[in-house]
């Protein structure tokens, strides 16, 4: 029997996501808004929006898996874009805390929009295709921060309030969340969720 051409099966999954990650990368170019955000701008955007108090840069650095001089640039253009203000940490004199201005948070809500054409071509998928995609992305994260590879994500598969498999009898929804105490199934799992709580090591 012949064999199929092409590289091997891992290859050809490592390609495809590398696609998929270009495709989201050029969207986010192509919505680069009324203050001509870079993607790392405004992963640092909506990054902040996300954080209940103003944090320092190299909780940016750590979360964007990114290099402080990097990290830096991008800070200093976002202040000069009146986005990000800055005020001294009371607890170190020398470190600064990020936060977002009105303006970034009116940004970081026009962010939080989804893409016609990504949030189009998720819907192309079945229920059921959708579901195992989620799940074998959250899988390869989990793998992934194990392997210190990518940031830790406040996932549900390290999150103390996630129960896999506690409803066996229920293929629909067989995880349970006990934080808000539900079931639910493999297309709810979330890859960051604001009330996640990191389990026990």
């Amino acid at each position: 029997m012949a064999e199929v051409p092409g590289p091997p099966a891992t290859s050809q999954l490592l390609i495809g996501l590398a696609r998929l990650g270009q495709a989201v990368r050029m969207e986010a170019w192509r919505n680069a808004g009324p203050h001509n955000l870079s993607p790392l701008q405004a992963d640092i955007v909506t990054l902040l929006q996300g954080k209940p108090h103003p944090i320092r840069q190299g909780e940016i650095v750590s979360a964007l898996a990114s290099t402080p001089p990097t990290v830096s640039d991008a800070v200093k253009v976002l202040r000069k874009k009146e986005l990000l203000a800055a005020s001294r940490d009371p607890g170190d004199a020398r470190a600064l805390l990020l936060g977002l201005t009105d303006a970034g948070r009116e940004e970081a809500e026009r962010l939080r929009g989804e893409s016609e054409t990504l949030s189009g071509a998720v819907a192309a998928l079945s229920q059921e295709d959708f579901a195992a995609m989620l799940r074998g992305t959250a899988t390869l994260m989990r793998e992934l921060q194990d392997r210190k590879a990518i940031p830790i994500s406040q996932m549900c598969l390290t999150c103390r309030f996630f129960a896999p498999r506690a409803h066996p009898e229920d293929p629909e929804r067989p995880h349970h969340c006990n934080f808000v105490d539900a079931p639910f199934g493999d297309a709810e799992l979330r890859v960051t969720c604001p009330d996640h709580e990191p389990k026990d090591v």
